[in-house]
């Protein structure tokens, strides 16, 4: 299925009617009358810019996904639930020992910051990678990605730093959207966490859907969420993505990015 990414766009949306809240971590969340359960079964963590067979050049910015209702929490401050934090293994199966933290080196790469992304610079070659959650002591999670294959073809002269800028982008299939539908969010240079942890530097997504009739409804995932399924009414919408402060809820980190959509019945 195709998707497509929208870069960074001005919408003013003023939060009115069937406004949403979401409650602390460990409890039950009310999801608003737009918003569908996560699908059963569906925990994983993915990649969202790589497929197996690939052949790509290095750096390359590789973008991580996760599903299932499971949210980013840095390693800084404990999160019970459903909360961890993104690991790449290169040319590694998942560990036999789920009871047993993972290693540090250079084929366990942590991501302990809440980071959604990495600049791989592998040198040219075939690797095998996948992706696996974990919790603040580096416990895995049965929260995984399939193993990918991919091919090096090049390493480019290119400073990796150079290729990662913040921004937003909200990705969800092309063209018009039966419910429940996915919308996935996504922030570069940008560390995702809970807002409970109250962690410097990190924030959340907050999702505003608009409708042309006027309906307003917001979004907060405050557990460090990435993804959402969507079942509004048939219409046409205007999607608008912000990352908000954790410090500072009244504060955003980065300029949102907004998508139109027209759901089906």
């Amino acid at each position: 299925m195709r998707r497509f990414a929208v870069g960074v766009g001005a919408l003013a949306v003023f939060a009115g009617q069937l406004a949403w809240s979401q409650t602390p971590a460990n409890t039950t969340r009310t999801l608003h009358p737009w918003q569908a359960p996560m699908p059963a079964g569906n925990s994983e963590a993915y990649f969202t810019n790589l497929k197996s067979g690939d052949r790509i050049e290095t750096p390359y910015v590789l973008k991580f996904g996760l599903s299932g209702g499971w949210g980013l929490a840095p390693i800084s401050k404990p999160m019970a639930g459903k909360s961890g934090h993104h690991h790449l293994l290169v040319n590694r199966d998942l560990p036999l020992d789920f009871k047993a933290a993972l290693p540090f080196n250079e084929q366990y790469i942590h991501f302990g910051k809440g980071q959604m992304e990495t600049v791989l610079t592998l040198a040219p070659g075939t690797y095998t990678l996948r992706m696996l959650l974990a919790d603040d002591k580096h416990l895995p999670h049965f929260v995984y990605s399939k193993p990918l294959k991919v091919t090096i073809t090049k390493k480019n002269a290119v400073d990796p730093k150079s290729l990662v800028k913040p921004g937003l982008a909200l990705t969800l299939s092309e063209g018009e959207q039966k419910p429940p539908f996915r919308v996935q969010f996504h922030a570069s240079g940008l560390n995702v966490g809970h807002a409970a942890q109250q962690e410097k530097d990190t924030g959340h997504f907050k999702l505003t859907i608009t409708s042309k009739t006027g309906a307003v409804a917001e979004m907060d995932f405050a557990e460090g969420q990435t993804e959402a399924w969507l079942a509004p009414p048939a219409g046409n919408y205007t999607l608008k993505l912000d990352f908000v402060d954790n410090l500072n809820p009244q504060q955003v980190l980065t300029g949102p990015v907004t998508a139109t959509v027209k759901v089906k019945p």
